[in-house]
Order: structure tokens, then sequence, then C-alpha cells
């Protein structure tokens, strides 16, 4: 797969009206190759018809989009389709085919063989996270809702588009397979690395999961566009402000890196057990085993590289807390006789210092 075969996505000035009502006013909007945005507000906002227009299951009534310099609105929209991945609440399989013959749809519609097809089938269900020998064969009726959500990732991606647009996709399950496919996309998006367009009801959704998220209000208009850390730390008005919540504060834990290079040094005797998070997770995980450990401190320890990860991104204001292989850091002095814990740490965050982090990254 060509992980950095993106898009950027442009929209000037789009309207859409339907007889009197004004669906989306005036809409302009500019997402960068390769980012996730998230589409945010209550029903009726145009979260959906912005997607839909996207890629010409509904016309504008007047503006224009563009996919990178290629100005959509004049474009083949059969053709424009293929070259969009599109996921849905309900997924959308075809219950008549198996798994493999509903990843190959789009691959077949274009007219690749059988065999690259099949090949690419078994690439995109390996990435997902479901073996082919056991899945592949299946109808969509014999899968678990969070697997059918899988399959319609893999189908989105299967002719390696350059933009993937996503309507709720993850609303249609129990909380808990959705924070475990919401780990799930984040990681395979570190491996493909699509333009994203995310259409989520939920706040926490969109701050976990996206780079930039738009808040768009009733008639589609745009509130605000911004880091997700951007929009909780200043949103833009009043109507930002009870949207994303009184506990946006909270929420800003977990898009606030820890703060690797302020660290504080382990004390002498740190025992083994001591409560303790890695430097890519954020400042949500470090209050969490702080609170659920008995010293008043975390442990703040280093993490190996690994292949599936993606790199903390630079802080900045705002800026989204993303899993990755660690900058390289040097380990904290420790005092004689340390314990191996102690010796493994880079160092450690009390209660004051999760709160000084936070506020500086609001400034």
């Amino acid at each position: 797969m060509n992980a950095t075969r993106a898009e950027s996505i442009r929209l000037d000035q789009v309207r859409r009206q339907f007889g009197e009502t004004v669906a989306v006013d005036r809409l302009t909007l500019e997402i960068p190759a390769g980012e996730l945005v998230v589409l945010i507000g209550p029903s009726g906002c145009g979260k959906s018809t912005v997607l839909r227009m996207i890629n010409r299951l509904i016309e504008p009534s007047s503006g224009r989009m563009f996919l990178g310099e290629e100005e959509i609105t004049k474009s083949d929209p059969v053709k424009l389709r293929r070259r969009i991945g599109y996921v849905i609440q309900n997924v959308g399989l075809f219950p008549h085919q198996t798994v493999r013959e509903n990843v190959a749809t789009v691959p077949r519609l274009v007219g690749w063989s059988k065999a690259k097809a099949n090949s690419r089938v078994d690439e995109l269900m390996t990435l997902v996270g479901l073996e082919p020998s056991r899945y592949a064969h299946r109808y969509p009726h014999e899968l678990s809702g969070g697997q059918r959500q899988r399959i319609g990732v893999a189908r989105a991606l299967a002719a390696d588009p350059v933009v993937l647009l996503m309507d709720e996709p993850f609303s249609a399950v129990d909380p808990i397979v959705r924070a475990r496919l919401q780990d799930e996309f984040l990681r395979l998006q570190g491996a493909v690395g699509k333009t994203i367009v995310f259409v989520t009801h939920d706040v926490d959704e969109a701050v976990r999961l996206g780079d930039r998220i738009a808040v768009l209000s009733e008639g589609g208009h745009l509130e605000q566009y911004g880091t997700p850390g951007q929009v909780l730390s200043h949103p833009a008005n009043d109507f930002v402000a009870d949207f994303v919540g009184s506990d946006r504060g909270i929420k800003r834990l977990a898009v606030t890196p820890i703060p690797v290079s302020n660290l504080r040094p382990l004390p002498a005797g740190a025992p083994q057990n001591a409560p303790s998070v890695t430097q890519t997770e954020s400042l949500r995980e470090a209050l969490a085993a702080l609170l659920e450990g008995d010293t008043g401190w975390v442990a703040v320890r280093p993490e190996s590289p690994r292949p599936s990860d993606s790199a903390l991104r630079p802080s900045g204001t705002g800026s989204k807390v993303v899993r990755g292989e660690p900058t390289a850091q040097p380990a904290v002095a420790l005092p004689e006789g340390g314990t191996g814990s102690e010796q493994a740490a880079l160092g450690m965050l009390t209660l004051d210092d999760i709160y000084t982090a936070l506020r500086a990254a609001a400034a």
C-alpha cells in the first residue's frame, strides 16, 4: 500500500439548499493531505451533507470543491467515487457476498485482476486485524458488529483511495468495542496516512481521533476549526463552549503530552510497583495512574520504538498526542542503590506538575 497516496480537500463557499432549508451555508474549509479532520455539531448542522457533497452523492447548490488541484465539482462523479473510500454507520456490506467479495468490490469495478484483488484483500484484512484464512470466506451475518465495521474500513481502502469519508462509523457498537475500534483505527491511520473526513456527534471521539476539528452549527455554519487542544482551550464563542461541554478542561488532558523535558528526578528508593506511564502517553493517562497509586507521583518511563507506532507530534498549542517512536531522552541521574524501576524511568510527575503542564499547553 502506498501510504503517501493522499490528497488535500478544499471547499470554497460551498452551499446546499433543500427547498427553503439551507443545510450548508457557504462553507469554506481546507483539509491538508494525510490529516484526519472531524466534523462535529448538533443534529441538522449538515455534517453528513458535507460528506455526500464531497463524493457527489449530493450536488452542491453553489460553490466549488477541490481534490488536490482538481475541481471535483466538474469531475465525472462515478470516477470520482472510485478514488474515495466511504464508510457508513451500518457498514453496508452486501449480505449475499463473502467478506473477500465485499472487500474486493471496487478493485473489481476498476478492472483489477483476480490475483491482484485477492492479494489486496489479504493485505487489508491482515491490516485491520482479521486473519484472511479464518474470515475471508464468511458472510457478513457470521461476523460480530466490530468485525463488520473492520471489513467496512478494509473495503473502503481496497482501491487505495486518496480520501476516506467516514459517517459515524463506530456509533452502532457498544462503548467497549467502540474504544477498541478507535485504537485500531488510529494504528491503521498511522500505517496508511490517508486524508480522512470523519463525522461524529461524540466530542470525546472527535478529541481522541482528530488532527483537527470543525465545529458546525445549524445550517452548516463553521463556528471553529482547529486542533482538539485549540478548540478545548480556546472555544471561539459561546456555541462552541457549550457544545464541547463544561468539562473541556478535563478533556484537554487527553490531548496534552507529558512534558518530558520538565520531569522531576525520582525519589531515592522508589518502589518497584510505583505507578508509571510511558513518555508517549498523555496527561490523562498520567493523572489516572497517579490517582490509582498511593505515592503522590507517577513515574515516566521511555518506550521502546515499535514499527506500528507513529511519532509524538510537536506539542505546540493544543497539539494532539499521538503514540509513537519516542524522541531520545537522557535518563535522569538516580541516587545510588535505586531500584530497577527507578533506573528505567526518565523522571516523575506530581499533581502540581500535571496542572502546570496543562496550563502551559493552553497559553
